[in-house]
């Protein structure tokens, strides 16, 4: 008897997940007005630069996927994607009422997920990023990531 099971399919490139996201979160601006894509290759380099695997690039480049509706959960989990990549994505997405501190305690019970939200936090905490948005805004933004930051660990 002849084996019918499908072959397993090529997982997507690093190239093809940016392709991908880049797609997802066409025409989005980040609270200063910049296109998101800007966002997303910045935590994807982050990742990168601190030494992040490629499952760890690609989860960054899609980190907000999910989050922002710009894919679904159904969509991720039929991609061709790898288990941790996808865990990683869904470790970082922010659910509706959730409390900090259970959103927080998933990052860090996610292997690799913490990178990726460090690289996230790094790139939304820039001086310059912020200094172009209003100083209630600006105030807000930067409590809420140094409370993130401390109940990841994080230092600074």
């Amino acid at each position: 008897m002849a084996d019918t099971t499908p072959p397993p399919r090529p997982l997507l490139s690093l190239a093809e997940v940016e392709a991908l996201a880049r797609r997802a979160h066409s025409g989005q601006t980040d609270k200063a007005g910049r296109p998101y894509a800007e966002h997303l290759a910045a935590v994807a380099a982050g990742v990168r630069e601190r030494g992040g695997s490629d499952e760890q690039i690609a989860a960054a480049w899609l980190h907000d996927a999910v989050e922002d509706a710009a894919l679904s959960r159904a969509w991720l989990a039929d991609a061709a994607l790898t288990p941790a990549t996808k865990d990683m994505i869904l470790a970082v997405t922010k659910r509706a009422g959730e409390p900090v501190e259970e959103y927080t305690a998933r990052i860090l019970a996610t292997p690799g997920a913490l990178l990726v939200k460090e690289s996230d936090l790094a790139h939304n905490a820039d001086p310059a990023r912020l200094a172009v948005l209003d100083a209630p805004t600006r105030e807000r933004l930067t409590a809420k990531y140094a409370r993130v930051r401390a109940l990841l660990g994080l230092a600074g």
